[in-house]
């Protein structure tokens, strides 16, 4: 069985532990990132635990993001069918995974505010399970199944944070979705032993946005596979340890187009401007979209309880005015 790892600040001291309950070992060792911390295996990181005066309550800390600087966050887009459809496409799986990234510098931690630009009028929640890279991919793999585990070290939850108004009106999908905070990780990186590789495929996904389910499915309905994915993606690009594989949120977020609409935003000709009109115009019914003290929770655990991910939860608040 894998172990849950924490990445925190106790004292003014950046920290990294093993979760026991409710408390947290901490690691001997100190590791400036995760990839450092990759290195040396779950056995080891297992061994560098200090059983004697490492025990911390979870409430005494505070959760940074276990994925940390530097980074590559790669990301799915429209990787579940009941996704695709509320965004105007066909919900069946299309002939090529939509791939895009986000910057790193958006990473922020379990309970870390969600800071909304003051521009931003149509800001969007994504629960996603995030894929820990655990092996350095620098030319073309063959990814099934069977040796998922030499490649994912671990899974994380992650809130894929969009300003659709920015993101759909100027085609900017790096940019709509790279603002700082902009991607929530955490609180846990749960380390998988190659005994639950299987459970990627089954685990549950809830993000409520105050109280209310907003979404909620099993990765078994992903269109495009994580090793599918990194088969194709090691054709491309390369991929380090520590870096992070977003593979797509489902239904019920709050963006919510027709395919003409969604025709026409993908249109080179329709000027950014009127892109704008036409999304902010599409969107005025609405009252889905995040808002000021909104807190979004999300949760992804496997049926059987044996991987839990803890709980990702964080409020909305809006930037202070560069003029103010």
């Amino acid at each position: 069985m894998g172990i849950q790892i924490v990445h925190f600040l106790h004292q003014s001291n950046k920290k990294w532990g093993v979760v026991k309950g409710d408390s947290v070992l901490t690691i001997e060792k100190d590791f400036e990132t995760l990839s450092s911390l990759l290195e040396e295996g779950i056995d080891n990181i297992k061994s560098l635990v200090d059983h004697q005066k490492g025990h911390l309550s979870l409430d005494e800390i505070e959760f940074l993001s276990p994925v940390t600087q530097p980074a590559r966050i790669v990301c799915q887009g429209a990787n579940y069918g009941s996704h695709r459809a509320e965004s105007g496409l066909e919900a069946k799986r299309p002939p090529f995974n939509m791939i895009f990234t986000k910057a790193d510098s958006s990473l922020s931690g379990a309970k870390d505010p969600i800071i909304c630009p003051e521009h931003v009028k149509l800001l969007d929640y994504e629960i996603e399970l995030g894929l820990v890279i655990g092996k350095e991919i620098s030319e073309s793999q063959v990814i099934t199944e069977e040796n998922l585990h030499e490649y994912v070290a671990g899974i994380v939850i992650a809130n894929d944070v969009s300003a659709r108004d920015v993101q759909l009106s100027q085609s900017q999908w790096y940019k709509g979705k790279s603002y700082r905070t902009f991607c929530p990780v955490g609180p846990y990186l749960y380390l998988l032993e190659k005994e639950d590789i299987p459970l990627i495929n089954d685990l549950e996904l809830k993000l409520w946005v105050n109280d209310e389910l907003r979404q909620s499915t099993n990765t078994k309905d992903i269109i495009f596979k994580p090793d599918e994915t990194l088969t194709e993606l090691s054709e491309i690009m390369n991929f380090s340890p520590g870096d992070l594989l977003l593979t797509g949120t489902t239904g019920g977020v709050a963006l919510r187009l027709s395919a003409e609409v969604t025709t026409e935003l993908m249109n080179p000709v329709v000027s950014g401007e009127q892109k704008m009109k036409l999304i902010l115009s599409s969107q005025s019914e609405s009252n889905l979209y995040l808002k000021e003290n909104d807190i979004v929770h999300c949760e992804i655990k496997s049926a059987d309880g044996r991987i839990n991910l803890g709980s990702l939860e964080n409020k909305v608040v809006h930037a202070i005015p560069v003029n103010a």
